[in-house]
């Protein structure tokens, strides 16, 4: 793995540890601060998120003789903008390797693809990705799990429709999510 993608993995990574930091500390304070109250996030040295937008994923995957097609739109409902997302995709079975990912996305392992999103404006901005992959063997199902790992400081209230978990069948059908 070259340094440049090592370096970029890191960041997203402890992008997403930081932010699950401070739903921790959230969560140990008893639910929300009240305005001007201090959480004790901002003690470790970072500020709350001040932010908030609503990210959603939705697309299809499909599998065929060895090969898995996957279709993603990120959008944002608002009411924030968000410069860019990271979104993770883990795959039940192994990819094959020496395959060229588009320059948005990094290997995560030989079942991890994690990719940055463009800017998604608030209200209905949407950023699609395409993938065509191959997989290790020829698997008669595998499973995709769909999530965002990191949203540049927002949070997002509404994790539920940026989460998904698709059960693929190599059928060649796209399996919506």
């Amino acid at each position: 793995m070259s340094a440049m993608r090592k370096a970029l993995l890191g960041t997203a990574l402890a992008a997403a540890v930081v932010l699950g930091a401070g739903e921790s500390a959230r969560a140990v304070g008893g639910g929300e601060a009240a305005a001007g109250e201090a959480t004790g996030f901002e003690t470790a040295g970072f500020e709350a998120a001040g932010s908030e937008a609503d990210l959603a994923h939705h697309g299809h995957v499909s599998l065929w003789e060895g090969r898995l097609g996957v279709w993603l739109v990120s959008e944002n409902h608002g009411p924030a903008d968000v410069s860019r997302a990271t979104v993770r995709l883990a795959f039940s079975e192994p990819l094959a390797g020496g395959q060229e990912l588009p320059p948005s996305c990094l290997w995560g392992s030989d079942r991890v693809v994690v990719c940055r999103t463009a800017e998604l404006r608030a209200a209905g901005a949407i950023g699609e990705l395409a993938l065509d992959l191959r997989t290790a063997g020829s698997p008669d199902e595998m499973t995709v799990d769909i999530s965002t790992v990191w949203t540049d400081g927002t949070t997002d209230g509404n994790p539920g429709n940026d989460r998904h978990r698709v059960l693929v069948l190599a059928t060649g059908d796209p399996y919506v999510f």
